[in-house]
């Protein structure tokens, strides 16, 4: 290694002209540069420069070798480049795996990467947990508490969670009025997010809470299924994706308990590795973490 550095002086030396230049671009002395030139003469075996009081000139052996210590010098400043436009950029492939029904999310909070010419967008929606570095993701989504890993999280924000049925199933079964109702609805639960057969905490208007217990008559596997049963009337759900909002804002699905509150949804951004991270991830999570911010529940009826 230390090889490599006196090769990258020696070059600096002759594009400079004189020892003394050169040690003044390199923050050296005079004497310090010399020696480092002897040194690497010493372990070629060959001059590389002819010293006179007035200038440098270079030994045939010199001529030679400067070539192939500028190409080095000059590889090493084009491996900096592309790293700090790398840095800097957004640019290269970025990899993001989320669950299925965040595809809506993931289209309007990502829109702005569009302006970036030198990225492409893969994005991987799947509500099975995978491999970031098997994968190369660079970005995985998670909704909910993490379990303890070696991967790095970061909080994005919360996602609110909202109450949900059809038109048809609400004039068939009724509307429910306090949450204790759910006990005698049909449920529509999803395992992925946690809330099949389990107990719901509700937050009342006057800060009361309620612990209701749900069991699914119907269960899916995927939050894109759980929407479209919940559309057809099969029974009440909670709903967290873009879908949902869209469903409400054209009447597909009603929002339910105006005055009551379940926690919202904790999302989480996982990378693979920590330290400092490329310019499209930090654009990514910077544009994931205000979009996300940014949402507000749907007004219920």
């Amino acid at each position: 290694m230390e090889q490599y550095k006196r090769m990258a002086l020696f070059a600096e030396v002759v594009t400079a002209g004189s020892l003394t230049a050169a040690a003044r671009k390199l923050g050296m002395t005079p004497s310090a540069v010399s020696q480092h030139l002897r040194a690497l003469e010493g372990a070629l075996g060959l001059a590389l420069l002819h010293r006179t009081t007035r200038k440098l000139t270079l030994t045939e052996a010199g001529a030679r070798y400067f070539e192939g210590c500028a190409a080095m010098v000059n590889a090493a400043r084009s491996a900096e480049q592309a790293l700090a436009h790398h840095r800097d950029e957004p640019e290269g492939d970025l990899r993001i795996t989320a669950p299925i029904g965040f595809g809506g999310l993931l289209a309007r909070a990502l829109y702005p990467l569009r302006d970036y010419p030198k990225l492409s967008l893969s994005l991987l929606l799947d509500d099975t947990v995978m491999d970031l570095v098997e994968e190369r993701i660079d970005i995985a989504l998670r909704v909910g508490n993490l379990a303890d890993s070696s991967l790095v999280a970061r909080r994005l924000g919360a996602i609110p969670v909202q109450l949900c049925a059809a038109p048809s199933y609400l004039a068939t079964y009724g509307w429910p009025q306090h949450p204790k109702d759910l006990e005698h609805h049909a449920w529509l639960g999803v395992r992925p997010m946690g809330v099949a057969n389990t107990t719901l905490l509700w937050t009342g208007p006057r800060n009361e809470q309620v612990s209701v217990k749900v069991s699914g008559r119907v269960q899916a596997s995927q939050v894109t299924t759980l929407h479209a049963l919940c559309v057809a009337g099969w029974g009440i759900s909670l709903m967290v994706s873009e879908d949902e909002r869209r469903a409400i804002a054209d009447g597909r699905l009603v929002p339910l308990l105006p005055d009551w509150k379940l926690p919202d949804f904790e999302v989480h951004a996982i990378t693979p590795r920590r330290g400092e991270q490329p310019a499209k991830v930090r654009h990514a999570m910077s544009l994931l973490a205000h979009y996300i911010g940014n949402l507000t529940p749907v007004p219920a009826a």
